[in-house]
């Protein structure tokens, strides 16, 4: 197959991106702003540049001559991708939604005010007046993100008006790109999150995996699972959001769209165009992983039937401090489990909640492979020095 594909982020769910290319013989390139990223490791070849750097951008994309870039983190000059895209070069799923899904304004307006979809009500804020005026009129409890962040960064939950100061200061520091800007939004009461995995390809219907559930904490999730409860109606109301946004967006590829799911109603929360750190759970849920998924919509191949096996789910192992120097240990404890896998990522360093690898399993049901990954990843440890 003559394409090359140049990744533009280089972590776990790149590395995982770029086995499912070699495995097809694609060429490809890895890209992200520090040495040894995980997707660096497995790559053909790989750059080392900030990729907000519109003329550094430029000048790897000459070098290498990708025919497909894959954006897979938020902080990308995205208005490079317009002119990426006019040279002929196919960026996923196009320049258009490459560049509103790197904002979360861009995203909320656009589902909200455009395509009416139900939203938590939102205000954004560009200083921290700003922030404290978004907060009073928004109530508490309220969510606090940054409009450019990744796994949760920067997330904080404002339960009383005396935190809206505090919960700037966290917010800048896990913020990415070069723009200081937050939103606030109501807090939804809702009785779970689920991830919906939709595939839209270049030909052919717009497809949905299996809705993943996860657990949150600190603003990063911690479990998944797949599939999740969710009654047939809510479902279908989330798959029918998701197919418009989607198909607003427009091109081929996977999107992670994620939603909250209340007692009566179903509201979108955010989209990603790309596969999603929940969905890791697919590497062994199923025959195609969301991996394998986002390169076949983005080179055309047919998905003729996505084939479930058991239950599924993944945890993450956390570092819990900074470091360069570490091992791991407990892998054959953690393996013993004939029904677990373990993903080491290849982090170069590690840092507080820093996700360094996960577990997967499988069970007879979701609560038993949610118990078979969590034990697992409590027996691998990270030591130090």
């Amino acid at each position: 197959m003559d394409h090359k594909i140049m990744i533009l982020g280089s972590g776990e769910l790149g590395k995982e991106f770029i086995i499912s290319a070699q495995r097809l013989g694609i060429h490809t390139i890895a890209v992200d702003n520090y040495k040894n990223a995980p997707a660096m490791q497995v790559a053909d070849d790989f750059e080392v540049l900030n990729m907000l750097n519109g003329e550094a951008l430029e000048k790897a994309v000459k070098k290498h001559k990708p025919t497909i870039i894959v954006p897979e983190v938020e902080s990308i000059r995205t208005s490079k991708l317009f002119d990426f895209e006019k040279q002929g070069i196919q960026v996923v799923p196009t320049s258009f939604a490459a560049d509103v899904t790197m904002d979360r304004e861009k995203v909320r307006d656009l589902a909200s005010k455009k395509l009416k979809l139900k939203t938590a009500k939102y205000e954004y804020a560009s200083s921290k007046g700003e922030l404290i005026h978004a907060v009073s009129k928004i109530g508490t409890p309220c969510i606090v993100k940054p409009l450019m962040s990744s796994s949760g960064k920067g997330q904080s939950l404002v339960k009383k008006p005396a935190g809206a100061a505090a919960a700037w200061d966290f917010a800048v520091k896990g913020m990415r790109g070069d723009v200081a800007r937050v939103i606030v939004e109501e807090f939804v009461k809702f009785e779970s999150e689920i991830t919906l995995l939709t595939i839209k390809q270049k030909k052919g219907s717009v497809l949905f995996v299996k809705p993943i559930g996860h657990r949150q904490e600190e603003g990063d999730y911690r479990e998944s699972w797949l599939p999740a409860k969710i009654s047939k109606s809510k479902l279908e109301k989330a798959q029918k959001m998701s197919e418009k946004m989607v198909t607003k967006l427009g091109g081929a590829g996977l999107f992670g769209v994620e939603f909250f799911i209340t007692k009566n109603d179903v509201y979108f929360s955010e989209l990603s165009p790309r596969p999603h750190d929940t969905g890791m759970v697919t590497l062994i849920s199923q025959n195609l992983s969301q991996f394998d998924l986002h390169l076949r919509a983005i080179l055309g191949l047919p998905i003729p039937k996505i084939e479930y096996e058991k239950a599924g789910a993944s945890a993450v192992i956390l570092g819990d401090r900074e470091s360069k120097k570490f091992s791991f240990t407990g892998l054959n404890k953690a393996l013993k489990d004939p029904d677990v896998e373990v993903r080491i990522f290849g982090k170069p360093t590690t840092r507080k909640n820093r996700r360094m690898g996960m577990t997967l399993a499988v069970g007879k049901d979701v609560k038993s492979a949610v118990k078979a990954a969590k034990d697992a990843a409590k027996k691998v440890k990270i030591v130090y020095g």
